[in-house]
């Protein structure tokens, strides 16, 4: 198992970051590494982290502006190479097939559930480490 994992956070909103590293924790579960968390407030942020390499999991906000979440996901799905997972955060339940259209991995709702989120990205990192492997 490596070290650690880079996990990077795509929103605008400073309180949305701060629920998902809280909820994210050190380590979402026991047999995942622990993580870092790399934060974005744009875009642009994101894509220059993804270009840059080493990122394990992204969470991306899909109620961000101008560029929500959804849309980012499904453009880093079809630019970058080796795209990692994404667990997307969706405004309500009802959203899930917009979800899946971006293409992403895995989706929980707003506000952060704690255990949901952790469960979620522990199962997009151990995803990861097998396709590393």
């Amino acid at each position: 198992m490596q070290e650690t994992a880079t996990v990077l956070v795509y929103s605008d909103n400073a309180l949305t970051r701060e629920q998902v590293r809280l909820a994210a924790g050190r380590r979402p579960a026991p047999d995942v590494p622990e993580i870092e968390i790399l934060e974005c407030a744009t875009a642009p942020a994101v894509l220059t982290a993804l270009e840059q390499g080493g990122i394990d999991v992204c969470v991306l906000d899909g109620e961000t502006a101008p560029a929500g979440g959804m849309g980012v996901c499904r453009q880093i799905k079809d630019e970058i190479f080796r795209c990692p997972p994404v667990l997307l955060l969706i405004g309500r339940p009802q959203d899930a097939w917009l979800a899946t259209w971006s293409r992403a991995d895995a989706a929980v709702t707003h506000p952060v559930d704690p255990v949901a989120f952790a469960d979620s990205l522990a199962s997009l990192l151990r995803r990861r480490a097998l396709v590393q492997a």
